[in-house]
């Protein structure tokens, strides 16, 4: 819907440049305007005011006047229409996103955070990311864009051997009602970020529920499983990031208490201190 809005935008912008670039053109030589005056004309004659001070008097600049009229007002029309259409679809993208958001917080709540405790628990290199982890109350935007570049370099190398399987598949199995009631929701879609988050943790959660025995599995299945883990945990960490942001921006009450349980925080404490 925004990239038909902003065609749209981009066309009548477009043809009204030309309309108004032909008509200074066209006023100057037809009518032997002045730059000035020939700009002020089209501009006047554009927004329908029509003070009537400036008006053609040859044939040829009365063609053009009709020309500028039909055009240039249709498309200066359209070009405040496009952009309160424009306005309003980003206002409610805005609102939807927040919506969204609060899902999100839900997701992390019932699952996420303890995901991420577990699998930073077993992360052999967690000490390079942990410092640009620790978020607080100081924090900027650019410190949070900072930290998401840092995460983009990171490499999840966890060993599926080295977590309790079976007590994954058990949390996960847990939440499967859970994770089926946020796919439920038609404008999940909309989060393009955590729609591969929450794919990849059902996806994980599948495998490990297709499995009877999880204890004496091959090497080449430890890697594979490996490999889904990895990619959970990577999109956790950005995802959680990121939602960080988002309650420090629209709800610090809440990001009191996310910033006081981050999972990375080996001190973090629920208790006020």
């Amino acid at each position: 819907m925004t990239d038909n809005i902003s065609f749209r935008l981009q066309l009548y912008l477009t043809i009204l440049m030309v309309v108004v670039v032909a008509g200074i053109a066209g006023m100057i030589i037809f009518e032997n305007r002045t730059p000035l005056d020939a700009f002020y004309f089209v501009v006047v004659t554009i927004s329908t005011v029509g003070f009537g001070d400036i008006h053609p008097v040859t044939a040829a600049g009365k063609v053009l006047t009709i020309g500028i009229i039909l055009a240039g007002v249709g498309c200066f029309v359209g070009l405040a229409a496009s952009t309160l259409d424009l306005m309003i679809e980003n206002r409610e993208r805005t609102l939807r996103l927040r919506n969204l958001n609060m899902i999100v917080g839900v997701f992390f709540s019932e699952a996420g955070t303890r995901l991420l405790r577990c699998f930073s628990g077993h992360d052999p290199h967690v000490a390079e990311i942990r410092s640009v982890l620790l978020v607080s109350n100081q924090w900027s935007d650019e410190d949070f864009s900072r930290a998401i570049t840092v995460l983009n370099a990171h490499r999840p190398v966890l060993d599926s051997r080295s977590i309790s399987l079976p007590d994954l598949k058990k949390f996960l199995s847990g939440h499967r009602n859970f994770l089926l009631s946020l796919f439920g929701n038609p404008q999940i879609i909309e989060h393009e970020d955590f729609t591969p988050l929450l794919q990849a943790v059902f996806h994980l959660a599948e495998e490990l529920a297709a499995r009877e025995n999880l204890t004496d599995l091959p090497a080449s299945d430890y890697a594979h499983l490996s490999g889904d883990i990895n990619r959970v945990y990577g999109l956790l960490i950005v995802d959680w990031l990121m939602y960080m942001r988002h309650l420090k921006k629209h709800y610090p009450y809440l990001f009191s208490l996310a910033m006081r349980t981050n999972p990375f925080d080996t001190n973090a404490s629920a208790v006020v201190r």
